[in-house]
């Protein structure tokens, strides 16, 4: 991968694992710093940096709850001691239960709005500070499920539809400061989440195959799909994109 993000500094959010760890991964890649940031996942957030860092990257492994404001602002102030700014923001720390109507619980329904969409204002809102009037990228993860929800998803994607929403009022806010805002919606994706429940090497899962059967281009997208597309949209390539919610989803419908 050409060096896109040399000097520059990013930070995503809910980087230990999944779509969030093949993100990071490609931006450090690209040349940017990175700052990895989880919740409770050192071990898996430590080797994601390993990985980065053995390519020659430069990264390092940041906690913080982005549901919390205090965690939010050390985590920021941290990545500023460590990197002295910001210019990349990728808002991927998100939660979801499968959860049917008469199962729903009003503290399933907090815990994913505290950190789906609480969490990404929080942490734009940090963001905005470090920027510091020379302009930046903001990356949100949304989801399909925030145009087109699943049966038993109605509190999940109602928090993807918020961050979609979030999306393109905060890229009509901070265009004027140079701040592009952008979403990627991804549907399932192949990480090792799956690949360790055995969902995809099972071909013969009916809802691995229907779910391949929806989408056009034959395949699952993965995690280094979604950094490509993060690669893009942080690199000067992408300079006048932004308000934009792009489905790295092979087509699905």
């Amino acid at each position: 991968m050409s060096k896109k993000l040399v000097n520059k500094v990013a930070l995503v959010t809910g980087a230990s694992k999944g779509i969030g760890a093949g993100i990071a991964k490609q931006l450090g890649a690209a040349g940017a710093k990175v700052v990895v940031n989880y919740a409770s996942s050192k071990a898996d957030a430590d080797k994601v940096v390993t990985e980065i860092t053995s390519n020659g990257g430069t990264a390092i492994a940041i906690q913080g709850d982005v549901s919390k404001s205090n965690d939010v602002t050390r985590l920021f102030e941290e990545t500023k001691n460590a990197f002295g700014g910001l210019d990349i923001l990728v808002n991927n720390a998100g939660i979801y239960w499968v959860t049917p109507l008469e199962n729903f619980i009003e503290d399933d329904y907090r815990k994913m709005f505290d950190v789906n969409v609480l969490g990404t204002l929080l942490a734009s809102q940090a963001a905005l500070k470090l920027f510091d009037g020379k302009g930046g990228s903001i990356i949100n993860i949304s989801s399909v499920a925030a145009k087109d929800p699943e049966v038993t998803l109605s509190t999940y994607g109602a928090t993807k539809a918020a961050m979609s929403l979030i999306t393109r009022s905060l890229s009509q806010e901070l265009g004027p400061k140079n701040i592009r805002v952008n979403s990627l919606l991804p549907t399932m994706v192949l990480t090792e989440g799956l690949a360790s429940l055995g969902l995809v090497a099972n071909t013969d899962n009916p809802y691995i195959n229907q779910m391949i059967d929806r989408t056009p281009l034959g395949r699952l997208a993965t995690a280094e799909d979604f950094g490509n597309m993060a690669v893009f949209l942080s690199s000067d390539e992408a300079s006048m994109v932004t308000g934009q919610e792009i489905g790295v989803s092979g087509g699905f419908k």
